[in-house]
């Protein structure tokens, strides 16, 4: 089985190429999908109160308190520390889910696979490119509330864009549709 990475940048269009994908029938693992459902299983709930004890993170009846992890994201070490903890749990997730798919070829779909150091996890890695000008309007789109200038900070927290296609097995350009995506960028 091919095992193959699909990454970009905040605004890319992963998600909208991942659906190409699977009409092809190759099937895709959300990463980010399936770390937020990690949040509800009370065994890694259990791990990560050992290693978060934070109160500030704990409602009174034990469970995690989503909207101060949240907050928590804006301190970059403690979103580190994060990361590396819930990484080893998703990758684990994703290689039972793998093994038990019926097709030839896998995908899964990640902002950060070069980040914390994946790429050893897959046999190739796809990077979705679009202009700058392209994803501030789809990141404007899905969140209304953010100013371009702070779409522009979220995006200067990412690897450079260029520098994950210069990593990239295969780049895809999307564009705002199917016919523009088959162009280059």
């Amino acid at each position: 089985m091919v095992k193959i990475g699909l990454t970009g940048g905040i605004g890319t269009g992963k998600t909208y190429l991942s659906t190409h994908f699977v009409d092809m029938g190759i099937p895709v693992y959300y990463a980010d999908d399936e770390a937020k459902k990690l949040y509800r299983q009370p065994v890694f709930l259990a791990e990560m109160r050992k290693a978060f004890p934070d109160e500030r993170l704990w409602l009174p009846d034990g469970s995690l308190d989503m909207s101060q992890l949240s907050k928590s994201f804006e301190d970059e070490a403690f979103l580190q520390r994060l990361s590396h903890f819930v990484h080893p749990y998703v990758m684990r997730d994703f290689e039972r889910w793998a093994a038990e798919q019926k097709a030839p070829s896998v995908i899964m779909e990640s902002a950060i696979i070069f980040e914390y150091d994946l790429v050893s996890y897959f046999d190739k890695i796809i990077v979705a490119d679009a202009s700058e000008a392209l994803r501030i309007k789809r990141i404007k789109a899905r969140n209304p509330h953010l100013t371009e200038a702070e779409i522009r900070q979220r995006m200067s927290r990412q690897m450079p864009q260029s520098e994950k296609c210069a990593r990239a097995d295969l780049v895809v350009c999307t564009g705002e549709t199917y016919q523009e995506m088959m162009k280059e960028c």
